[in-house]
């Protein structure tokens, strides 16, 4: 496998200019890691030149960028916005081609109130699959992902409980979309993601490291510290065969100072998971 990780703790500062994008991927670098994410609300702009010279800079230190991190909200009530989530997703396809990324993280949308569950999962099966050819062209994946909250969002994915993500999985096979799989999302409603995983691991393209402090609840903490079955979850996965990018979702808010545990972690469960062991580590 190839280790990446989403820096969810250093956004704040990603957001605000105080840690710059170029910091982040040297800090990536120190960290022995193979590749660092990016979300799309750490982007200057979506100027083809701009998103080169991001990539650049990620190359020039031995890196590349596997996945940015998008925020799809198909599920909205007014099919006006739905067109437009559907613009913004085209043209952050078209950015992901620049930056050279291997994926898009991509989202079914929000819990809008008075968006029953029919209506909810056919508008994301829509938005969804009408992207798909524009990411075939662009090369790129769309990697949708058993979500909780985005950044910026003010309520949980539509996409919970783990049924209403099962369903729109089911009615998107064959379309060519992929699945990023996080380990911690389920149980964060309560669900148990082994039975997820069991069900989709056929399709997942990309995966999410990250942990929970109790089951039900949204409480990231530091990989390997919470009650996500991590292991069991990556030997599921490597008895598959699957062999891809891992990346660390680091969330837990403690400072950067605990990154290096998360990606030793991470690459321990990998190896007791029956995995080959990593090369390029810190």
């Amino acid at each position: 496998m190839k280790l990446s990780c989403l820096p969810v703790s250093l956004y704040g500062a990603l957001s605000s200019g105080e840690l710059a994008l170029r910091e982040w991927f040297e800090f990536a670098s120190e960290l022995g890691l193979d590749g660092a994410d990016i979300s799309v609300l750490h982007l200057d702009s979506l100027d083809r030149a701009y998103l080169r010279s991001v990539r650049d800079q990620a190359a020039d230190l031995g890196l590349s960028i596997p996945m940015l991190v998008t925020y799809s909200d198909f599920t909205q009530p007014s099919a006006q916005d739905r067109a437009q989530q559907s613009e913004m997703l085209a043209r952050h396809i078209e950015a992901g081609h620049e930056l050279g990324v291997s994926f898009l993280r991509v989202t079914a949308g929000q819990a809008h109130p008075g968006v029953e569950r029919e209506e909810g999962i056919a508008a994301a099966v829509d938005g969804l699959t009408g992207a798909m050819d524009a990411a075939r062209q662009a090369g790129v994946t769309l990697a949708y992902e058993n979500h909780t909250r985005g950044a910026g969002w003010t309520r949980n994915d539509f996409s919970q409980p783990a049924d209403i993500f099962l369903e729109i999985v089911r009615r998107t096979e064959g379309s060519g979309l992929g699945i990023l799989f996080d380990t911690a999302n389920n149980l964060a409603h309560g669900d148990d993601p082994l039975p997820v995983l069991e069900a989709v691991k056929h399709r997942v393209s990309v995966v999410h490291l990250n942990d929970v402090g109790r089951a039900g609840y949204f409480e990231p903490v530091l990989l390997g510290t919470g009650v996500a079955p991590i292991v069991e979850l990556l030997r599921m996965l490597v008895d598959t065969g699957f062999d891809g990018w891992v990346s660390v979702e680091e969330a837990s808010r403690r400072g950067q100072e605990v990154f290096p545990e998360a990606m030793r972690y991470a690459d321990q469960a990998w190896n007791q998971a029956g995995g080959a062991q990593r090369t390029h580590q810190g």
